[in-house]
């Protein structure tokens, strides 16, 4: 078996997951593979002294590593996705932060879950990512143009509201007055657009959210649109830029230029172990069942 592995470094409490993950693989000689700047972390702690092989770009994972282990939380698999890209390498998120929706393994159960990953006893959630474009041309926007949670657009260097006129396969839908707008996946859908009032889709769902972030016109609700639809956006305001994230990733884009949002042609392969589903998850994050009460 052939892993890459790729994470990030919180604090002193890390470093026990860390050792537990490296320790198992160790043991059962599975072939590691280490982002580079992870793995020099890893000296620079000390937490770990034997050598391994390295990667640093997307180019260097193909078909021959069985998945992509990231240690962190939701963000550090969101820039995971943007290392495996289009190669079907399946990503399994181990927490090593707060409690997330998408790094599902925790630390006290590491080496059980990772066990069950070993004897292939787990499946695979596949997840729709957004493409987007830009005219005039962003080069911000050329080489990593993707997202697996959400699109956004938002005001910048303002406290004034933005106009966002959308459009729905060449239909106008709206000109949204508000602080910005939302397209989001159904990962996403726990995320950003969660907490503007979005609905939650299962990960199945192949559906995307247009959610506005505080609108002025108060009748302007979240929408379900079928994900096949391509978006086209149109931002005004009173300055002359404002900003575009792509999941973390964040950049000025000029007044009129239009954005193009569709799904893209590939998806990012999850792994989903029987014990940790999307439903268990948020019975547990949203504390659903639970009564407070008492």
């Amino acid at each position: 078996m052939k892993v890459a592995i790729y994470g990030q470094y919180y604090q002193n409490s890390t470093e026990p997951i860390i050792r537990d993950i490296f320790v198992f693989f160790n043991q059962n000689k599975v072939e590691l593979v280490i982002e580079a700047n992870f793995l020099e972390m890893l000296y620079e702690k000390e937490i770990i002294k034997k050598e391994y092989n390295t990667f640093s770009s997307h180019t260097e994972l193909d078909q021959s590593f069985d998945m992509l282990v990231s240690i962190g939380g939701d963000g550090t698999i969101l820039r995971a996705a943007t290392l495996v890209r289009n190669s079907g390498v399946p990503i399994l998120g181990i927490n090593a932060g707060r409690l997330g929706f998408l790094a599902t393994v925790q630390k006290e159960n590491i080496d059980e879950f990772l066990q069950i990953v070993l004897d292939k006893k787990y499946t695979l959630s596949k997840r729709t990512l957004l493409s987007l474009t830009c005219d005039p041309p962003n080069e911000a926007l050329q080489d990593i143009n993707f997202a697996m949670n959400e699109i956004s657009v938002s005001r910048k260097d303002t406290t004034s509201m933005i106009t966002i006129d959308t459009f729905l396969n060449g239909e106008i839908l709206n000109s949204y007055w508000a602080d910005g707008l939302i397209i989001s996946t159904p990962t996403g859908s726990t995320g950003y657009s969660l907490s503007c009032g979005g609905p939650i889709l299962t990960p199945d769902v192949k559906s995307l959210v247009i959610t506005p972030i505080a609108p002025h016109n108060l009748n302007a609700r979240p929408l379900v649109i079928p994900d096949e639809t391509e978006i086209k956006l149109k931002v005004s305001g009173r300055e002359d830029n404002y900003l575009v994230s792509l999941d973390s990733r964040i950049t000025s884009v000029g007044n009129e230029s239009v954005l193009t949002i569709k799904k893209t042609p590939f998806q990012i392969n999850m792994v989903e172990i029987p014990e940790e589903t999307f439903l268990k998850t948020l019975r547990t994050k949203l504390l659903w069942g639970e009564d407070k009460r008492n």
